[in-house]
């Protein structure tokens, strides 16, 4: 490495925050990014580890060279670390921002320091090869007059277009929503990742490169997945994980009560000026908000509904609290999944905001005009894997609005996966040998194939799946294999 000491001599410096009574007000990011001096001292604590478990199997899925771009960093080789972050990643202006960053837990010097700060370095990166001009539309080479549908315009189906796309290959994406991106779209908060500044932007150097956005168009709806299989060689299903947890208790059918993609989806829809029926409208303003699930999915319902001006916002997890170090049960190199504030809760300072663990929700309370007025629950404690009820442990929360944020059960069973009669496993997810699916020339990655997952795990789903639908179509092992951009022109 560059600086053979430098993760003794420098401290971790991550970014910092926009202050939260500020940053509640509007639906803007609020990072403020490293300057050039400390980003070069951070990269400096990259420490020559014999094994660099952060692009290993505990680390980065989609395998960045992070040492290497370390590295170039701390020399000054900032276009030849795009470059190479380019070579494995195709979206690391998301990831930059929204991963939870394995490779960090990964890090050898976090076995007993603070690990390297990759994330802010990938972020750095990738913003500044847009300022300096690098990162521009690559238009490619050659055309093989092959033809290729994506289904779903998620981080996996725009992952699979910009591969196949660079293999020469004509692609259409086609999206059911209004806009392309998916989750990255409509499901994570304009706050966490700029839906113009930062979606739009890629989607449309992606147009510029060649790739055919459709929009407003769901198959299986629509246009019939056979019409599109008889237009194309080949067929790419990414509809991700859309089937949401549902929670069947007493009075589910009371109004007020939202799965969390409907809320988030209309809270990024309305920062995008799309027209919301009033009949349809979920809004926590002036309202008690419960969000029923302690994961990211629920913390941003959390973001949002402060930043709607709710009365009050609670937050309740069936399970336990997270630890707040590693214990045995998840050791080093693995994930580590302890216990903290992520910044939307951390804006529950400026409002009435609670966060509760171990508590089961009974049943829902509605009143004569079927609203929903609040939830009876009760504590919980864990024994393994079951959980019994503590007695006298009972207590109602006042709620106007109740938003479901347990997770996904999977991709939706009607439309693409039924008018093709593709298998499933016992998940509910698309069965595949490798990527192919069932049905010949047809392909699936992302969610709706491995299940709920990180978005980074989506790219290299769409990345892998890309190399088996460009084989499959040239009869030949393909050149997607290779880390460079040989495949088209700079």
């Amino acid at each position: 490495m560059g600086k053979i000491t430098g993760f003794r001599e420098f401290e971790r410096k991550n970014f910092s925050l926009a202050p939260v009574e500020e940053r509640v007000k509007h639906y803007q990011e609020f990072v403020i990014p490293l300057g050039d001096k400390d980003i070069n001292e951070q990269s400096a604590r990259c420490m020559d580890c014999g094994i660099p478990f952060c692009h290993s199997g505990y680390g980065c899925p989609v395998g960045n060279l992070i040492p290497l771009f370390n590295d170039m960093i701390y020399r000054g080789e900032w276009e030849s670390a795009f470059r190479s972050l380019m070579s494995t990643n195709n979206f690391p202006e998301f990831t930059g921002r929204i991963c939870p960053a394995p490779c960090e837990h990964a890090c050898v010097l976090g076995l007993n320091q603070t690990a390297v700060g990759i994330k802010s370095i990938e972020y750095t990166i990738i913003e500044r090869a847009y300022e300096e001009g690098w990162m521009k539309p690559l238009i490619p080479a050659v055309k093989t007059g092959k033809r290729v549908a994506i289904i779903g315009s998620g981080p996996a189906g725009l992952a699979a277009a910009d591969q196949l796309n660079k293999a020469g290959h004509t692609v259409t994406v086609y999206e059911k929503e209004k806009r392309i991106g998916g989750l990255v779209r409509y499901g994570i908060p304009n706050f966490k990742l700029d839906k113009q500044k930062v979606v739009q932007r890629r989607v449309n150097m992606m147009t510029e490169e060649g790739v055919i956005f459709v929009t407003g168009v769901e198959v299986g709806v629509d246009r019939s997945v056979s019409e599109i299989k008889a237009q194309n060689d080949a067929v790419l299903v990414a509809t991700g994980a859309g089937k949401p947890r549902d929670l069947p208790i007493e009075n589910r059918d009371a109004a007020g009560i939202h799965f969390a993609m409907a809320f988030l989806s209309q809270a990024n829809s309305r920062i995008e000026r799309e027209m919301i029926a009033s009949e349809d409208e979920i809004l926590a303003t002036d309202k008690h908000v419960v969000v029923i699930g302690g994961g990211d999915t629920g913390s941003d319902c959390v973001g949002n509904a402060i930043r709607q001006g709710a009365t009050s916002v609670t937050q309740i997890e069936l399970m336990p609290q997270a630890p707040a170090e590693r214990t045995a049960e998840m050791p080093w190199p693995t994930y580590a999944r302890i216990f903290k504030l992520s910044t939307s809760q951390e804006e529950g300072a400026t409002t009435d905001f609670k966060m509760d663990f171990n508590v089961l929700s009974k049943s829902f309370i509605k009143d004569d005009a079927g609203r929903v007025t609040g939830i009876n629950c009760v504590y919980i404690a864990w024994e393994g894997r079951s959980f019994k009820e503590i007695e006298s442990s009972d207590f109602v929360l006042k709620a106007d609005l109740v938003l479901l944020a347990m997770g996904f059960l999977g991709p939706l069973q009607e439309g693409v996966i039924a008018e093709l009669g593709l298998e499933t496993d016992e998940r509910s997810n698309i069965k595949t040998k490798g990527f192919a699916t069932s049905a010949e020339g047809v392909f699936s990655a992302g969610d709706c194939r491995r299940g709920q997952s990180l978005v980074v795990w989506a790219i290299h789903e769409g990345r892998e799946c890309a190399v088996a639908v460009d084989e499959y179509l040239t009869a030949h092992k393909s050149m997607l294999n290779k880390r460079d951009a040989s495949l088209c022109e700079i």
